[in-house]
């Protein structure tokens, strides 16, 4: 009476031990799986601008979408604490069934399980997401060049210190809201707006934020990464929250924002592809990889 009203799609109704799925003709044409498994776990539960329930959708679908793939199922592990209210676990799967329609998947296999009071910390998530990745499209951490230009689609920081100013009882004069959202579509979007082969990177900066995903591309990349501090988006309140507690923009985390490496020669096609859909209105071309210090 919780899981199945929310969920229900024909493979889950089935309840068999394992959903059997049905790829269309253009997906088994593509000829390419990507596959991609996160867990999630945050207090609190119900957060300004989402839950752990669209978290877990939007983040599972949004690793599927950085590496070029159309996000179609995904799986749903709950590891619930004794005493939990139904209600609450009511309100989390209820955003996680509007998070799986707003980013077009299924959620079609799923568990539960119920551990001693505490010793869960109300309710982690566990989800994977199966994609499939068009024929001739590659994206990936290894494929940054000298010369590309890396861009942002929005403000950074604005899901890590939503979760922050939360528990650490901060109020601003604007409240801060968590960015998390699915990306699949923005990133369809810049994709479609170049050349082929003009996209090289998407990643999208959640835990570590966008100084950690930098780190990793620049590392299986082998290129350097300069930064234009000036050009980096972040809301006032957040760069207030994070001087209060003493934290760096780039280090916290975003759960609905892309960071893209494209030819340096496509950056304002690029730019403006992003600025022209309602989740990149805020994008800003940051910085440029480069040969030096990689």
């Amino acid at each position: 009476h919780v899981f199945l009203p929310a969920f229900g799609n024909p493979a889950l109704d089935a309840l068999g031990d394992a959903s059997v799925l049905a790829p269309t003709a253009e997906e088994l044409a593509m000829g390419r799986v990507a596959m991609t498994t996160d867990s999630f776990v945050v207090r609190p539960l119900l957060f300004p601008g989402g839950s752990i329930g669209e978290l877990a959708v939007n983040g599972t679908v949004n690793d599927l979408a950085m590496r070029g793939a159309r996000p179609r199922w995904l799986s749903a592990g709950f590891i619930l604490e004794e005493g939990l209210p139904l209600a609450t676990l009511g309100v989390i799967v209820a955003r996680m069934a509007a998070a799986a329609r707003a980013a077009g998947v299924q959620i079609v296999c799923g568990d539960t399980k119920v551990v001693e009071r505490g010793h869960g910390d109300g309710c982690y998530v566990n989800t994977a997401g199966v994609g499939f990745v068009p024929a001739g499209r590659d994206i990936g951490p290894d494929r940054a060049r000298p010369g590309d230009a890396i861009l942002v689609s929005g403000t950074l920081g604005d899901h890590g210190m939503a979760i922050m100013s939360v528990r650490e009882g901060l109020e601003f004069e604007s409240p801060i809201v968590s960015d998390c959202r699915p990306l699949a579509a923005l990133a369809e979007a810049l994709r479609a707006a170049l050349p082929p082969g003009a996209l090289h990177v998407l990643r999208d900066p959640t835990r570590g934020g966008l100084a950690a995903s930098l780190h990793e591309i620049a590392g299986r990349s082998g290129v350097g990464v300069a930064l234009e501090d000036a050009r980096i988006p972040v809301r006032a309140e957040v760069a207030a929250a994070c001087e209060m507690l003493g934290m760096d923009p780039l280090h916290v985390a975003n759960e609905g924002k892309l960071v893209a490496f494209v030819d340096g020669a496509h950056a304002e096609a690029a730019l403006a592809a992003l600025r022209a859909h309602a989740d990149g209105e805020d994008a800003a071309l940051v910085g440029y990889a480069v040969a030096d210090h990689p």
